[in-house]
């Protein structure tokens, strides 16, 4: 299966239950739909068709990562930032990082390999995932997200997604 809408009904939590969620806590985004996205430069071939001119937006990249100690972590760059996974994990005072698994991944924040958002967070807290962003973040007026899978994209400001981490109990650690 992969990623995109298509298969939303067989994902703990669907992108339309998501987007149902942030409706019923007033938080306001804009969707929109595109071809499945799977890595940035997918991303950034497609970004022209919603992103506003002179808008200060936050694009992401998000990697899911485990250490030696099996704990996993969320951590959600700035699309264009260069990343040591090395440094990472000495920054972070976890040792070694890896990639974690597609069944993990599954497991721990309900998605799929190429819709990794800060979004699945939803489901993440319950399984004492661990979420870092980018500092970058806190200077953008909207960031650009998918919700759940990878061929939506949505963009909120900055204070509603904020305000999503308060709804589901999410700490933000920031990365300088």
């Amino acid at each position: 299966m992969d990623a995109s809408s298509a298969f939303q009904d067989t994902l703990p939590l669907s992108s339309d239950a998501l987007l149902a969620q942030l409706d019923d806590w007033g938080l306001a985004y804009r969707l929109h739909t595109h071809v499945p996205l799977r890595t940035v430069e997918e991303s950034k071939s497609v970004e022209d068709q919603f992103m506003v001119s002179g808008e200060n937006a936050l694009r992401l990249k998000n990697l899911y990562l485990r250490d030696k100690k099996k704990r996993n972590y969320l951590v959600t760059l700035e699309q264009s930032r260069e990343i040591d996974l090395k440094a990472l994990g000495a920054e972070l005072g976890v040792g070694n990082l890896s990639f974690g698994s597609a069944d993990r991944l599954l497991q721990n924040l309900g998605i799929r390999p190429g819709a990794v958002s800060p979004l699945a967070m939803i489901n993440g807290v319950t399984n004492n995932v661990r979420f870092f962003m980018d500092g970058a973040a806190q200077q953008a007026d909207v960031i650009y997200m998918h919700p759940l899978v990878n061929d939506r994209t949505v963009a909120m400001a900055r204070a509603d997604l904020m305000a999503f981490f308060d709804q589901v109990g999410c700490e933000v650690t920031w990365l300088p």
